[in-house]
C-alpha cells in the first residue's frame, strides 16, 4: 500500500507472447511478495496467449500492423495505458520497439526485461549470440526504457553459468526461472517507492547505483560491484 495515496501501486503490463513473466508477476502478487495491482495488460497482438492470463476487463489489444506507422499505433497504445493511471509500466516480453513519444510520456516509470547481461547483446537472439561469443555466463537485465534500443539504465541483473553443450534453447530454459525472480524482485522495489531514475542513473532509496543490483540464490537483490 502506498501511504501517500492509500492504494496499491498500479502496474500496467505490455506483452506480445505467451506471458510467462506476466504470470510470474501475478503469482508474486497472489503470494504477497509484490504489493501492487495490475490495472491493464496491453498487447500489439490480439492473439497473444498472455492476454488470457488476466480477466477480460483488464485486456487491451490491437493489431499493430493495421496502423500506417509506429507512431500511430504508439499514440493509441499510450492513451489506453494512461487511462489506467499506472504508477509503473512494465514491458514483459513486449516485442515492438517503443517510439520516442511513448517513452517520453512514461519517462522514469517505464521498465523492460531483456534476456542478456546488458550492455551485451541488445536486440534479438541473445542466447545464441552469448554462445557464439564463448561467454562463461549469461543472464537477464531489468532496465529503464529510453528511446535507444535496450540502452536505458540497468536496475538489476540475474546471472547463470553457461554449461558445456548448451544450446540457445537449453540456455533460454535455464534462464527463464531466474528472469521471473528478477522481474518480481525489481518490481517489488518499484512498487515500494524505492526505485527511480534521474539523469540516466538508477536511484535506490535516493542513492545512486553505480552498478546494477544482482539477484542472489535466495531471490534477493543485492548491491553489485563496480566493474
Amino acid at each position: 500500500m502506498n501511504p501517500s495515496t492509500g492504494r496499491k501501486p498500479r502496474l500496467a503490463v505490455l506483452v506480445s507472447g505467451r506471458g510467462s513473466n506476466l504470470q510470474a508477476i501475478l503469482h508474486a502478487i497472489a503470494r504477497g511478495e509484490l504489493d501492487a495491482e495490475i490495472v491493464g495488460v496491453f498487447s500489439d497482438r490480439p492473439d497473444a496467449a498472455a492476454l488470457d492470463r488476466v480477466a477480460p476487463a483488464l485486456r487491451w489489444s490491437l493489431e499493430a500492423r493495421q496502423f500506417p506507422d509506429r507512431a500511430a499505433f504508439d499514440a493509441i497504445l499510450a492513451t489506453a495505458v494512461e487511462a489506467t493511471a499506472p504508477d509503473w509500466v512494465f514491458c514483459a516480453g513486449y516485442m515492438r520497439i517503443l517510439g520516442d513519444a511513448f517513452v517520453r510520456r512514461f519517462d522514469g516509470r517505464l521498465l523492460n526485461v531483456h534476456p542478456s547481461l546488458l550492455p551485451r547483446y541488445k536486440g534479438l537472439r541473445t542466447h545464441a549470440r552469448a554462445l557464439r561469443s564463448g561467454d562463461a555466463e549469461h543472464g537477464a537485465s531489468v532496465h529503464f526504457v529510453v528511446p535507444e534500443l535496450d540502452a536505458g539504465a540497468v536496475v538489476a541483473q540475474a546471472r547463470i553459468p553457461i554449461q558445456p553443450g548448451d544450446t540457445p534453447e537449453s540456455l533460454a530454459a535455464r534462464l527463464l526461472p531466474e528472469e521471473h525472480r528478477l522481474v518480481t524482485a525489481t518490481l517489488a522495489l518499484a512498487a515500494a517507492g524505492r526505485l527511480a531514475e534521474h539523469g540516466g542513473q538508477v536511484q535506490l532509496d535516493g542513492q545512486t547505483l553505480f552498478s546494477p543490483l544482482h539477484l542472489d540464490s535466495t531471490g534477493i537483490l543485492r548491491p553489485g560491484s563496480r566493474s
